[in-house]
């Protein structure tokens, strides 16, 4: 029989209270013929904090006969939604701790995250149009009266697209989706950085400035693949902020940015909304997507939908998909912080999971990226009247950006990206097993896999596909991902 390559991953991530790095040996493995033995190589996280990501090795099973807790079986000719990606935002606070790192860390740290053949393979990145409440300042990209007067800032060209380009550089395949905090003050009925409407009179002008700003990231080699037209549009409070109701969104969609996209041949996708589940508990704002969606003047521009997960329940994203089967939903925002239950440590490492994966994927969406990538052990920096509890994905001291601590959400995102490459589907895996929930993808090159196991023991569970088996060995309270 012809020889074969045949690759898969397994990572599992326990309830841990170090902070150890992890070790990175190469998941790719030849086996010479399909009738081998195949052996599965992987990583795992202890639960005594010694261990995260650690690499070991299984195999398939030569015969199913050892005793399982359950079996999962994979089943690609039952399709649901294409998955997008996993990843982090990189703001400008993130960016700035970024590059105060030394540069052979840095680069070890972004190749672990995002490279698909010696880290994890991470493939989504947000960040911001103009100021976000994790800037070094407040500030748009034009903040002189005219739409003549646009220019990048130093925030961009110093700090975020130095960092998108060693990205880039290690996963050109990346993608970018941003969203302004603001418009430009002249543009906002109250002349302010918080709160305020985009004027109608600048609806044309702040079309304008969209293009423009991916224009000018594309020269710069970064391609944005989709923009919001305001993150957390319901939010009149954070430090940069402008309220758009659903009915001002899909105007502005209708009438200025989906038609300047299309004259300028701008090919970025137009997700609305971004912001909770819940739609902030306003009665006049339920519904957000799916009142613009009614609009097919405005529903002609639109891809789909985001959402945050700062209150509501993901389910109201499967409310929005069977109304509107043929729009994608995107989760592009939550972290964890001081009001975080269990915490932000390994011991939430289920309760991220549950809420970033299974909800998210269950509920179809298509990937999930987290907020800032890389704060300070101060939780910054941060701009006055924004979030200023809130953790990175990884931790760095401030006394010395030589110390990195891993929170819990970044091991959940970069274990989901190692189980589903970009553009794999998720397909149906039916099957059960006590305290374990299942997610399974098809990949391009093969399939994918993510368990949770909520006990306090461990589970033992049979995977099968594609006429193979092999049992997995889940510790208590964990996430195990894999890949083949």
């Amino acid at each position: 029989m012809k020889n074969i390559i045949f690759t898969l991953t397994f990572i599992v991530c326990a309830l841990s209270l170090g902070a150890k790095t992890p070790q990175f040996p190469s998941p790719t493995i030849k086996i010479e013929a399909d009738n081998d033995p195949a052996v599965i190589t992987g990583y795992i996280a202890s639960d005594n904090g010694s261990n995260r990501l650690t690499s070991f090795s299984v195999g398939f099973e030569s015969d199913a006969s050892e005793a399982s807790d359950g079996t999962f079986t994979l089943n690609p000719s039952k399709k649901m939604q294409k998955i997008d990606g996993f990843g982090f935002a990189i703001t400008g606070s993130a960016s700035f701790n970024l590059l105060k790192m030394n540069k052979d860390a840095r680069t070890e740290l972004l190749t672990r995250i995002f490279s698909p053949s010696e880290g994890y393979g991470c493939s989504y990145v947000r960040i911001p149009i103009g100021c976000s409440d994790f800037s070094l300042s407040d500030y748009t990209c034009c903040d002189r009266q005219g739409i003549e007067n646009f220019a990048l800032t130093t925030e961009e060209t110093a700090y975020i697209i130095p960092v998108m380009k060693e990205i880039l550089a290690i996963n050109p395949d990346v993608k970018v989706i941003s969203a302004p905090w603001t418009a430009p003050r002249w543009m906002k009925t109250n002349g302010k950085w918080t709160d305020g409407n985009l004027k109608k009179e600048c609806y044309q002008d702040y079309a304008e400035y969209f293009v423009r700003w991916i224009q000018a990231f594309g020269k710069e080699g970064i391609e944005i693949y989709g923009v919001t037209p305001q993150n957390e549009p319901l939010n009149r409070g954070n430090s940069a902020s402008m309220f758009m109701g659903w009915d001002e969104q899909r105007d502005f969609i209708k009438t200025a940015l989906g038609p300047r996209f299309q004259k300028s041949d701008i090919k970025t996708k137009i997700y609305v909304f971004d912001h909770n589940y819940n739609y902030d508990g306003l009665a006049s704002q339920q519904s957000y997507p799916t009142r613009i969606y009614s609009d097919p003047e405005a529903a002609q521009y639109v891809a789909g939908a985001a959402y945050h997960n700062y209150g509501g329940q993901a389910s109201e994203m499967t409310n929005v998909h069977n109304a509107n089967p043929d729009k994608e939903l995107i989760f592009t925002e939550w972290t964890a912080g001081t009001w975080s239950w269990p915490g932000v440590g390994m011991e939430a490492i289920t309760t991220d999971a549950q809420a970033l994966i299974f909800d998210v994927l269950g509920n179809w969406g298509q990937g999930s990226v987290v907020w800032n990538l890389m704060l300070d052990s101060e939780r910054g920096p941060f701009r006055p009247g924004g979030c200023s509890t809130g953790n990175g994905a990884v931790d760095i001291n401030k006394d010395g950006y030589n110390r990195l601590t891993y929170n819990s959400f970044y091991y959940v995102i970069c274990a989901a990206a190692a189980a589903a490459a970009p553009d794999a589907v998720r397909i149906a895996s039916p099957g059960s097993a006590p305290d374990v929930q299942c997610v399974a993808f098809q990949n391009p090159d093969g399939f994918g896999a993510i368990l949770m196991n909520t006990a306090p023991t461990k589970r033992k569970v049979r995977i099968k596909a594609d006429g193979r088996s092999f049992l997995a060995e889940i510790p208590a309270k964990s996430i195990a991902s894999y890949r083949w």
